[in-house]
């Protein structure tokens, strides 16, 4: 059984490995096409940021592995197969109800990475990313990693969701953590202006995390920075 554990975990640590290059890749080579020339002179960041992603990736996928094991085998988690195992109105709310928690967690950590000791520590290696490209979503200090390694595999023991839904809520995860490193704002302006753009971060909104550090702290909402009066707006360096 341990091998098939340890098989497990190196499985999943091979797809996030993989997911992140695919994704991170795709977007990169449209910010090139979009934006000519704002790659040019970050090739030694980019490396360590890919560096500290792929570390990450094994970081995130050891867990996700053991617990993919232990569903498939056991059935120790609530993720479900059938679809009438919950009335069809839940599906779309677990994946809220998903997002929902892993910003609230992803909000309080940040803010908690950002307390100067710790920030030293660990959370300037996502900061070394100057400006943040598309392959920065990841780069983070392992002991960063962690923090964020640990939400899914809790929620799937807390909260029922069924195997596609949760296959959203890591798409989702996965194409935001990306896009909004970019450096540019590839949402149309209607969007991002919109009032529902009000409350969904975009690149616009990050990116000036990036530039102030002491603001904008959310991951996929704008609900916690409002909340607690960190939300400083978009940034003004670029505007959709």
């Amino acid at each position: 059984m341990l091998l098939a554990v340890i098989l497990s975990a190196l499985a999943m640590t091979a797809i996030v490995a993989l997911r992140y290059l695919a994704v991170s890749g795709v977007f990169a080579a449209l910010t090139t096409r979009v934006r000519p020339g704002y790659h040019a002179k970050l090739g030694g960041q980019i490396r360590r940021e890919i560096g500290w992603s792929l570390a990450s990736a094994a970081i995130y996928g050891i867990p996700a592995g053991i617990v993919a094991f232990g569903w498939d085998r056991f059935g120790w988690t609530l993720i479900y197969r059938e679809w009438n195992a919950y009335p069809l109105w839940y599906l779309p709310l677990s994946v809220l109800i998903y997002l929902f928690a892993h910003d609230t967690w992803f909000y309080w950590t940040h803010r908690w990475m950002h307390r100067p000791r710790l920030f030293r520590l660990a959370h300037a290696v996502h900061h070394a990313s100057r400006p943040p490209t598309a392959w920065a979503a990841m780069s983070f200090h392992p002991i960063e990693a962690l923090t964020g390694a640990v939400v899914i595999p809790l929620l799937v023991f807390l909260v029922p969701i069924h195997i596609a839904m949760l296959g959203i809520v890591l798409t989702v995860m996965t194409v935001m953590g990306v896009t909004n490193h970019m450096g540019w704002e590839m949402f149309p302006r209607w969007l991002v202006r919109s009032p529902v753009g009000g409350w969904i971060i975009t690149a616009s909104h990050h990116q000036l995390h990036h530039e102030r550090y002491q603001c904008n702290y959310g991951l996929y909402f704008r609900f916690w920075d409002r909340l607690c009066k960190t939300d400083q707006g978009l940034s003004k360096s670029f505007q959709p």
